[in-house]
């Protein structure tokens, strides 16, 4: 299993990307949440709110996903970082196996 961490420039441009995700059955389920971002882009130093989701899947999925992902973003290089497993509620990694 994997959570897969992906930021987005808005709620509404994290949840389209979500049920999209979802739909294809790539994901298992995908939590939400507002954030701030500071980084670089062009040499410059930036601030600006974002949505960063984690969603939870297999980790065959994991290209899909990026794929699926790359294609719906609005941002250039969208961040699409996975996280394998290391441990976990073996009745949660059932569900998100069947999911």
């Amino acid at each position: 299993m994997i959570s897969v961490y992906i930021t987005c420039k808005s709620k509404a441009e994290a949840k389209r990307i979500a049920k999209k995700l979802l739909q294809k059955r790539l994901i298992a389920c995908a939590n939400i949440f507002l954030s701030e971002s500071m980084f670089f882009w062009k040499g410059k130093l930036n601030e600006q709110p974002e949505a960063a989701m984690f969603c939870k899947a297999k980790n065959e999925n994991f290209a899909q996903i990026e794929a699926k992902v790359k294609k719906l973003h609005s941002y250039k290089v969208p961040c699409i970082i996975a996280f394998r497993w290391a441990a976990g509620s073996k009745e949660y990694a059932e569900w998100v196996k069947n999911a």
